[in-house]
């Protein structure tokens, strides 16, 4: 390869810095020497990256397509080399697991913490997202393995069943939608809800259904945790809606009704992705297998690396 990665990170430099001089200095290159990578760039591409002005220089087309492919290539390295020492100060692995709301709050906390009970040397960087936001990230390789509903579209990646996750509407007991024997999203509309914080999957996802009726939630007030939204729920602050996982911890109270929701969007379910399951390091295998997901797919993906 003619270039190398101090000439990736020379021209991601140069391109935020908007000067070839500052960008070289940033580097801990001569100016001489920088200006040399960059034509030698340019050159073996046969295209400008830079356009070069009385007051600096900013990337062409060509040269912001790069300035990407750089940063992935630069924050794979990262991870690599973060990767590296936690084997030198005696961690075996660190995985990058990505889930929604109803994953984090509902069906990872024991499964994890069973895990890492067994797996000592093993580290988990957990995130909550919503699924697009896992896809992508999972796609450019900044999250190992994601846990994501089948509403999105992952027929690029991997996937693995992981579990049903269906949405209830709950409602006061009293509520006049309680006595309905099925309930519409579009008729919860016309009253107001508990919501989670504005930034959590659930919450993005349910006002994008909203918008597809062409409406809006009515949020009178956020909670932090399921659990929050059906005590808010009980004491009469508004609807929720919550994965049934939630409602069995209050089926006893007989304060709350739950009615589970009809729409297709409201049957989900969820599913593991990675790019390849088999080309994930052995310590991500267990962590999927640990999941649940001993499926005949996952049988045949990693057939070829665990024999």
């Amino acid at each position: 390869m003619p270039f190398d990665l101090i000439d990736l990170k020379l021209f991601l430099n140069v391109s935020e810095a908007g000067n070839i001089t500052a960008g070289a200095a940033l580097s801990h290159l001569s100016l001489a020497s920088a200006s040399a990578r960059i034509r030698g760039l340019e050159s073996f591409l046969g295209i400008a990256l830079l356009e070069r002005g009385r007051r600096g220089v900013t990337p062409t087309a060509a040269g912001k397509a790069l300035a990407q492919h750089a940063r992935l290539i630069l924050r794979q390295v990262e991870r690599m080399q973060a990767d590296l020492t936690d084997y030198a100060q005696g961690f075996k692995g660190q995985i990058r697991l990505l889930c929604n709301t109803s994953a984090l709050s509902e069906y990872l906390p024991e499964r994890l913490a069973g895990f890492l009970a067994t797996h000592p040397n093993i580290d988990i960087n957990l995130e909550e997202h919503p699924s697009l936001r896992i896809l992508h990230a999972v796609r450019h390789g900044t999250a190992d393995i994601g846990i994501i509903s089948n509403a999105v579209d992952a027929s690029d990646l991997q996937t693995l069943p992981f579990c049903a996750d269906p949405l209830s509407l709950v409602m006061p007991a009293d509520h006049p939608l309680a006595q309905l024997q099925q309930v519409r999203f579009s008729q919860a509309l016309e009253y107001e809800f508990v919501g989670l914080g504005v930034n959590s999957a659930m919450a993005i996802y349910l006002e994008e259904q909203a918008l597809h009726l062409g409406r809006r939630l009515k949020t009178r007030v956020r909670a932090e945790s399921f659990d929050g939204v059906m005590r808010m729920v009980m004491h009469g602050a508004g609807l929720g809606v919550v994965p049934q996982a939630a409602v069995e911890r209050f089926a006893g109270s007989g304060r709350l009704k739950a009615q589970q929701l009809r729409e297709v969007w409201a049957d989900r379910k969820l599913l593991l992705c990675a790019p390849d399951f088999a080309l994930l390091p052995e310590y991500a295998k267990a962590l999927v297998r640990h999941l649940g997901a001993e499926t005949a797919l996952m049988d045949t993906s990693m057939s070829s690396t665990d024999n």
